[in-house]
């Protein structure tokens, strides 16, 4: 399938979307990328999505409204807290027949949206994710175990997945109209849950090795541990919702909290840069700790909350 129709008169060409929640600096710096597109500006629109923020990213979001009051629009999702209930919402509200998604906090070419159309008017795809690129503005430990052994393989799991990251994934509005919006029950998964269903119904999924988008790599312990937590979560969450997607071992089972062999580990870590015993060292606890804060995750949703009742 594909589509390749032209949007009603008067109607955008693309929406993108931006979820967000409690992160002024990380809006104000991906409103300013998205709103500085050559691509022109009565052609698509900016849907940022406030998901309840507790400080002041809401009004940051109002500044860009008033600055571009044709093309930025502020969404609230503040019923249901998780980026893709906020996804959701920006979707349920697109005029474009091209969606495409960011993350708060990353940054675009200025030509990435004319590369887009581009892109879909030469391979006719429904779904299709790009390059994800990782940076740092401080060389923590943290950012760099993020920016070698983490980042975003992105053409690697829609090959052998069949799914994209939200944070550069771009598809045609009929693709919700066919299968439906992303499960808002899941902390995490969501866009493996999504892409599979959008793969199952036979939707042409690409990927786009000329586009390329830009992602801060976490730099403190602390947030990096919290992501962690939230993909254990995320992976109970899958198994429970859509067990037939699911690929995670039960949350006791021992292997979820052993180590990995040095040996995997090491030729892992020598796949993306040349380590120095010390190196190495601080990134194999740096591993350990990420794999125990998953654990802690899914021993958390597994004995410590209560299942959702609805997908949107």
């Amino acid at each position: 399938m594909n589509t390749t129709d032209e949007p009603a008169a008067g109607e955008p060409t693309l929406s993108v979307i931006i979820p967000v929640y409690n992160d002024l600096d990380g809006i104000r710096l991906t409103l300013e990328s998205v709103t500085g597109q050559t691509y022109p500006t009565d052609e698509y629109e900016v849907l940022a999505v406030d998901n309840g923020s507790t400080d002041s990213t809401r009004d940051i979001i109002e500044t860009y409204c008033e600055r571009y009051p044709d093309l930025v629009t502020l969404l609230v999702e503040d019923e249901i807290q998780g980026s893709y209930a906020a996804r959701n919402e920006g979707i349920r509200n697109a005029r474009g027949s091209i969606i495409a998604f960011i993350d708060a906090d990353m940054t675009v070419r200025a030509d990435w949206l004319e590369s887009l159309v581009a892109s879909h008017r030469e391979h006719g795809w429904d779904y299709a994710g790009c390059e994800m690129a990782m940076y740092t503005e401080h060389e923590t430990w943290t950012a760099r175990y993020d920016t070698f052994l983490r980042g975003f393989p992105v053409e690697r799991y829609l090959h052998e997945r069949n799914f994209v990251q939200t944070g550069c994934l771009t598809t045609t509005k009929e693709v919700f109209d066919a299968v439906g919006l992303f499960d808002a029950r899941i902390a995490s998964h969501g866009d493996e849950e999504f892409g599979k269903r959008v793969h199952e119904a036979g939707f042409n999924q690409h990927f786009e090795s000329s586009i390329t988008m830009y992602h801060p790599a976490r730099e403190a312990l602390r947030p990096w541990l919290k992501k962690q937590f939230r993909i254990g979560r995320g992976a109970v969450e899958l198994q429970r919702y859509h067990p037939e997607n699911a690929e995670s071992a039960h949350p006791l089972h021992p292997r979820q909290f052993l180590p990995l062999q040095p040996r995997d580990f090491y030729a892992r870590l020598t796949d993306a840069t040349d380590p120095t015993p010390r190196e190495t060292g601080i990134f194999y606890a740096l591993d350990y700790a990420s794999k125990l804060a998953r654990a802690a995750g899914s021993l958390y949703e597994q004995y410590c909350t209560t299942p959702h009742e609805s997908t949107n």
